[in-house]
């Protein structure tokens, strides 16, 4: 009921955790689903992926475009009228973001808050960021980003009448650019394997369960 009949917009959709919540969207039948990814080879492989599933019995759109665009959204949401978004366009590698810092803020924070003021502006009703452990406490970058994200999506949360929420994620199996991937290519070339510290844990979710996590976080 939370997603049936109503206008989704998902950023980030051709990404690990932004497909698999768009493969689960699509289930319940929402009256349009927008794929918004600045990436067209993943945006391409999930439209193929959902249309060969469901043919013509979903109202797919496809939009290449980056958050950090606001003009560019700006037209997007006056096309669409997004009724829930589910935030998940962010750069998340954190060694990279400690190179390129400017990068993260550009593009994580500057582009959550654009996000942000649209779904204000426009009456989106439910908001949902997607964000990281790492935003606890932050020591790196990449967390730092996401932090002042959350910072930004709590400030407007009872200041208008969108929902506004945040979802935040440890390891997730198989995602881009996650742990486990780094391990089987070690392990397919003779290791060694590293890892960060012996002392160290991780605690993994699966994709499907993220994707479900997001979900029911946002009609709770």
């Amino acid at each position: 009921q939370f997603l049936s009949q109503k206008v989704i917009m998902v950023t980030g959709g051709g990404g690990s955790i932004g497909s698999e919540l768009c493969r689960q969207i699509a289930r319940a039948k929402p009256s349009k689903l927008i794929i918004l990814d600045n990436y067209e080879n993943n945006a391409y492989d999930i439209q193929q992926e959902l249309l060969y599933d469901y043919k013509d019995t979903i109202n797919l759109f496809v939009e290449i475009a980056s958050v950090q665009d606001k003009d560019k959204l700006e037209l997007i949401f006056h096309k669409y009228h997004p009724q829930i978004i589910f935030h998940t366009a962010a750069h998340k590698h954190v060694p990279f973001m400690e190179e390129c810092p400017e990068e993260a803020i550009k593009n994580n924070i500057f582009g959550t808050y654009n996000m942000v003021q649209l779904a204000k502006h426009w009456n989106v009703e439910t908001f949902v960021l997607i964000s990281t452990d790492k935003a606890v406490n932050p020591s790196s970058i990449m967390g730092a980003s996401k932090r002042v994200c959350e910072m930004i999506v709590q400030s407007r949360n009872n200041v208008s009448n969108t929902r506004y929420l945040t979802v935040r994620f440890g390891n997730v199996l198989g995602s881009n650019g996650s742990v486990i991937p780094l391990f089987q290519r070690q392990i397919e070339h003779g290791g060694p394997v590293t890892i960060t510290d012996k002392r160290a844990y991780r605690y993994f979710m699966t994709i499907p369960e993220a994707a479900q996590l997001v979900l029911r976080a946002g009609f709770m």
